[in-house]
């Protein structure tokens, strides 16, 4: 069973066309993250499910419902904006608790509901604080609490960790994950954020310029990205130049140190784990971050090292 599933989306404003004939499934109990830089069109995705922004053509259902057409609170959806947008004058309970609200549970239904949502965040000895007395961890999950307790199909997520400093966000994607497996909703989540994709998705939908490039299993997509733009924003740094239009990735696991021919170094920088060097190879430059151990087989300015052809991925240069 689907939690969402789009088809032929397309959405314009004025000449400007921000999502084009996209077509995404999310299914029950999956993760799904809409990744890709800022102004590609995944938050005009995210706004079009929600009901927050009309398409000009396309279908959005959610649980089986055609809910194109709806206005966004008869599609029963749970979102997380990315500033939060928590009631500022009402208590982390009644927050949590407005979904259920609106929905037309008595207040002593939507509050244990509340309750129990606050309690899978870890929050349940907050619920007499205003959002103004929160952290900026405790008001995402306060948000994050307040979209699961509609007990939507369907949750959607916009940018969800970009407002904390990095060491809250690493701490925040176990646990989300965690929530997420628990609630067994459909998620969208969407971010420009590799490492937040790769950490909370089953699966990972590339978006460029309004278009889907590529979907597939979170690790397989960083591991095969299907061109050398998703290569690069991914990460890839050694993309080098082949033939006819294409160019060649070298994965770590394509490079063998200690043997075949001595390159020189032309670069050399110390990081956290080690050590980032670039090497002046016949095919162009490489860049390979070093381990210790690893940098001890530097010979001064010189790194032996191979190349495992048939680790090599070969693909189309569409930068």
């Amino acid at each position: 069973m689907n939690a969402l599933q789009l088809t032929g989306l397309s959405k314009r404003f004025g000449a400007v066309t921000a999502v084009q004939d996209l077509s995404l499934k999310v299914a029950a109990g999956e993760t799904v993250a809409l990744l890709g830089p800022s102004g590609c069109g995944k938050s005009t995705v995210l706004r079009c499910v929600a009901g927050l922004e009309r398409p000009n053509a396309g279908r959005v259902e959610v649980g089986q419902r055609d809910v194109t057409e709806l206005p966004p609170e008869a599609r029963h959806v749970g979102l997380v904006f990315q500033d939060y947008a928590l009631f500022p004058h009402l208590n982390v309970l009644s927050n949590v608790a407005y979904g259920p609200r609106m929905r037309g549970k008595t207040r002593a239904h939507a509050e244990a509901q509340a309750r129990q949502t606050l309690a899978l965040v870890g929050l349940e000895t907050l619920e007499g604080r205003r959002p103004a007395q929160l952290s900026g961890g405790q008001a995402q999950r306060v948000a994050l609490a307040r979209a699961v307790a509609t007990g939507s199909p369907l949750l959607l997520l916009d940018e969800p960790l970009s407002n904390l400093d990095e060491q809250l966000r690493a701490r925040l994607r176990a646990d989300l994950r965690a929530l997420f497996a628990r609630v067994g909703a459909g998620v969208l989540i969407v971010t420009h954020d590799q490492r937040e994709a790769l950490a909370l998705a089953h699966r990972v939908a590339v978006m460029r310029a309004g278009r889907l490039i590529q979907v597939g299993g979170a690790q397989e997509v960083f591991a095969q990205p299907a061109t050398a733009w998703v290569a690069a924003f991914l990460g890839h740094t050694n993309l080098l130049p082949a033939s006819s239009g294409e160019v060649l990735l070298v994965p770590e696991n394509a490079v063998r140190l200690g043997e075949g021919e001595a390159l020189p170094v032309v670069t050399r920088q110390t990081t956290g784990a080690g050590l980032e060097v670039t090497v002046r190879h016949p095919l162009g430059p490489l860049t390979l971050h070093l381990s210790p151990r690893e940098a001890a087989q530097l010979e001064g300015d010189t790194l032996r090292l191979s190349l495992t052809p048939p680790r090599l991925l070969p693909l189309p240069d569409d930068r």
